[in-house]
């Protein structure tokens, strides 16, 4: 779709929503001369022909028909729509006009000078001998107050002054929005929906409606429109894996059991070693569902949540009123639901990403209350919706809709928080502690061939070091395991040590840091000596950590 088709499509819209008429007036100001502009306490709207408005005084209405540009290829196409207050429009048009045949009695020189003085004082009430009968451009801004501004004799670039001079300002009726692309969420450029919002604090919040101009089609694929409980789980297997998912266990089942086994109710949680594939797993199975398989391509319907250690109540997820920016803050999860509420026939997914870094039971409560009770989350208590940092109207109430899918990733260890009884009986818990490491690396080396010499140099080594230690919850994941296999490789190519003293220096700064006890883990310090015998920088390490247990009766490797 060209540029000229969304302008008319856009036109045709707007006209069918105000209920314009044969005689109603629409001014196009989409071009490069005279489109729309933000100034300082306002906007500009466009630019007019004075002429030609002015003769329109039969007109039952006025449209502006406008459009913003933001980066990177967002288009806010708006309309103003002046009907009740169509005479003071007029009255101001006429005004121009008696100021313009009045400039014929002042000399060319004095108009050089004056203009020159305006260009230093733009906020200066203009004089009559600044019209011209010639000078037919007249620019028209909506300001703060919710009125339009004209003039004729120049530009502003600042609203910030008395504008009383060039009254009498102008009430619009309406104004209509439409967003190109269209997307199935507040996901595009934030200055795009920022700007929806400041237009309502000009106009007024009540006089903003948004329109469904064109199909979501430009971002929302077919396969978009169906549910992971309709499609093959071998088909859904087969995604994870050519995105380059390696789960050996039977993960993906489980996970697709868990996560649908239950229609009105979709919340699970992936539990286990740092590294071993939870977030990728939530985040490789929602696109596998979607019908993608290239990791770079865009995904409106996946929403990442990190959870942060200091939430000790809901806002983190479900928002709060700023009174200082006087608009309904909206997080990731609260976006989620938005648009899986507006998109009741494709499944959303949010990932809270290590949940427990805060006590789940707090910042969850509401949600979880929702899931039992089949509720609404409260927001606010405003009688009507508030303005949502992301563009959208936020009601005081919102159900949580039955096609969003919540998956959370834990880890256990000393930087998290236990998560509560209350938690667990309302989710599936899958453990993903047990990693295949052979399997992952002939796995990567099926996706990445150039890794070939660095995995055959330090899969023995990995292999039986993780063996050993895995027994005592000390194991590493995938993450850990190709990461090595990647310093491998560029020490090969670029920096030329020998392969041993790669290793020996690898599992110093990548494994062994991950050990700590007491004296029933003496075994694991002795038996990774002797693996680690001929690497004299890990075998001092570990020597180290076995002295400490000697002094101190138990050992830390980062203490």
């Amino acid at each position: 779709m060209n540029l000229e088709e969304r302008q008319q499509q856009f036109l045709e819209a707007a006209h069918k929503y105000f209920g314009g008429t044969k005689t109603t007036r629409t001014s196009k100001l989409f071009g490069v001369s005279n489109s729309a502009k933000i100034v300082e306490g306002g906007v500009q709207i466009g630019v007019l022909n004075l002429k030609a408005v002015r003769e329109d005084t039969d007109a039952d209405a006025f449209i502006f028909a406008c459009v913003m540009k933001f980066p990177p290829e967002d288009e806010v196409y708006f309309s103003v729509l002046v009907r009740n207050d169509k005479a003071s429009f007029l009255k101001r048009l006429a005004e121009m006009v008696r100021l313009g045949a009045a400039a014929k009695k002042t000399s060319s020189e004095k108009i050089d000078e004056e203009v020159e003085d305006d260009i230093d004082d733009p906020g200066k009430p203009e004089k009559p001998f600044k019209y011209s009968e010639y000078n037919n451009v007249v620019s028209i801004y909506l300001a703060e107050g919710g009125r339009l501004w004209m003039r004729n004799s120049g530009f502003w670039n600042s609203m910030k002054f008395d504008l009383a001079p060039f009254g009498p300002g102008v009430e619009p009726d309406e104004i209509v929005v439409a967003l190109y692309p269209p997307t199935a969420s507040a996901r595009r450029s934030l200055l795009a929906r920022e700007f929806i919002g400041w237009l309502g604090t000009l106009a007024g919040q009540e006089k903003i409606h948004e329109l469904s101009v064109w199909a979501d089609t430009a971002t929302l694929k077919p396969s978009m429109y169906r549910m992971p409980s309709s499609i093959p789980v071998a088909d859904i297997e087969a995604a994870v894996k050519s995105q380059g998912g390696h789960y050996p266990n039977g993960e993906v089942r489980r996970f697709h059991a868990a996560l649908n086994f239950l229609t009105h109710k979709h919340f699970v949680i992936l539990s286990g070693l740092s590294g071993t594939g939870k977030t990728q797993l939530a985040l490789k199975y929602a696109r596998a569902v979607h019908g993608l398989t290239v990791e770079t391509e865009s995904d409106p319907l996946i929403f990442e949540c990190p959870v942060r250690p200091e939430w000790t109540d809901p806002t983190g997820l479900t928002g709060y009123y700023d009174v200082l920016t006087n608009r309904y803050v909206v997080p990731p999860f609260l976006e989620a639901v938005l648009v899986a509420t507006a998109h009741r026939q494709s499944p959303v997914f949010v990932v809270l990403d290590e949940m427990n870094l805060a006590r789940v039971e707090y910042y969850l409560s509401d949600v979880l209350s929702c899931m039992e009770t089949r509720g609404a989350l409260q927001l606010h208590s405003n009688g009507i919706p508030l303005e949502g940092t992301t563009g959208a109207s936020i009601r005081a109430e919102l159900p949580l809709p039955s096609n969003l899918f919540i998956i959370g990733t834990i880890n256990v260890d000393e930087t998290t928080n236990p998560v509560s009884d209350k938690v667990l009986d309302r989710a599936s818990v899958i453990d993903m502690s047990m990693v295949d490491v052979p399997g992952f690396l002939t796995s990567l080396e099926v996706q990445h061939p150039y890794l070939k010499d660095a995995r055959v140099v330090i899969e023995a080594k990995l292999t039986e070091i993780h063996q050993l230690m895995q027994p005592h919850g000390l194991g590493f994941g995938y993450r850990l395991i190709e990461e090595c296999v990647r310093y491998h490789a560029f020490d090969a190519e670029h920096l030329k040590t020998p392969s041993k003293d790669v290793t020996d220096q690898l599992l110093v700064q990548k494994v062994l840091v991950k050990l700590r006890g007491a004296e029933r883990q003496r075994s694991l310090l002795t038996s990774l000596e002797k693996a680690c015998q001929g690497l004299p920088k890990a075998e001092s390490y570990i020597r180290k950590l076995l002295t400490d247990l000697d002094d101190f009766g138990s050992f830390q490797a980062m203490r």
